[in-house]
């Protein structure tokens, strides 16, 4: 008798448990681990238990001013931690190999808190570094690893998966904010998680991927929009249902780099998000990888040295023509 497919239970394949108050039981998770030399941890909304993680590279050189990456992880919005190894350890690397400062944001879960909880966490850690440009938190103290080295007009927006869709609606929500002297120059969605009611092309052909199978992804998507609403949401469907305001907005978007593989069922989805920017006006650059699959760059060490190669090239693109007069 044939093993059924990773799709067959949703629940089993992600090893929760919804319990009867509507939070979940995680059964399996990553281990996570403390802040070592190279990082620390800073309360962000310590009402929310949310933090941010900031890594600093090894063997900075001296009186450098390091460009700064903030940083939202994976997990289909219920899952993880910024301090989960895999993602722990990829800002370690990323920090080092990018010579920059990143800032790895714990956000509030879904369903106990539902979205658009995570994106509010994402514009205070946002937020939190404007003040702390303008050293206005604390008594006017700018945190020690930031004041004397990094450079405030060199800053990025980055995430994988669901941390992907989060830097998409970040730069709706920031967008019309004064960030000064902080400047956005590039945003960066890593195999970001969008669906929809319809299925797309490469969900139905990888519908039981053994990383994202299709029953899979719908029940994330069900555990994390507002309560009575379907896939089609703007929040996981912003082809559909942007409005006029939305539209107007992600056209004011800064230089932004797209990334994904082949063998992702959400490939797809993120085609036509690269399509909808660009459509919009926005400098949008792309990178499919015909070979890998949904967060292979956590387990994939060539994957990852890709990865951060393609994130350079695009971080010293954005650098030498200097940031978005908007963000």
């Amino acid at each position: 008798m044939e093993a059924p497919p990773p799709s067959s239970d949703p629940y089993k394949f992600l090893n929760i448990t919804l319990n009867s108050d509507g939070s979940l039981t995680r059964h399996r998770e990553f281990p996570k681990l403390p802040p070592t030399e190279q990082s620390k941890d800073i309360p962000l909304n310590q009402t929310n238990n949310t933090f941010i993680r900031i890594f600093k590279p090894r063997n900075i050189p001296p009186e450098s001013k390091l460009p700064i990456l903030v940083y939202f992880h994976g997990g289909g919005f219920i899952l993880y931690s910024a301090a989960s190894a895999p993602f722990h350890e990829s800002c370690t690397k990323m920090a080092d190999r990018l010579q920059t400062i990143i800032l790895s944001v714990e956000y509030r879960l879904a369903p106990e808190h539902r979205l658009p909880a995570a994106y509010e966490d994402a514009v205070e850690a946002v937020l939190w570094l404007r003040d702390q440009a303008r050293g206005t938190i604390n008594g006017g103290d700018c945190d020690t690893w930031l004041k004397d080295g990094v450079d405030f007009s060199k800053c990025f927006v980055m995430g994988s998966s669901s941390g992907g869709n989060i830097v998409y609606n970040v730069a709706l929500r920031v967008v019309d904010t004064d960030l000064s002297p902080v400047k956005i120059q590039g945003l960066i969605m890593n195999q970001a998680f969008f669906g929809g009611v319809e299925p797309s092309d490469s969900e139905s052909r990888l519908k039981d991927d053994k990383i994202c199978p299709l029953p899979a992804t719908h029940l994330l998507w069900s555990l994390c929009l507002p309560d009575g609403v379907d896939r089609d949401h703007v929040y996981s469907n912003p082809i559909k249902s942007s409005g006029p305001q939305e539209k107007e907005k992600m056209g004011r978007f800064p230089s932004t780099l797209i990334n994904g593989y082949g063998g992702d069922p959400l490939v797809d989805r993120q085609r036509h998000v690269a399509e909808m920017l660009k459509a919009r006006g926005v400098h949008v650059e792309t990178r499919f990888d015909k070979d890998g699959f949904h967060a292979c760059e956590l387990f994939d060490g060539n994957k990852a040295k890709a990865l951060y190669e393609t994130v350079e090239a695009f971080m010293k693109s954005c650098s030498s023509t200097g940031p978005s007069p908007n963000m």
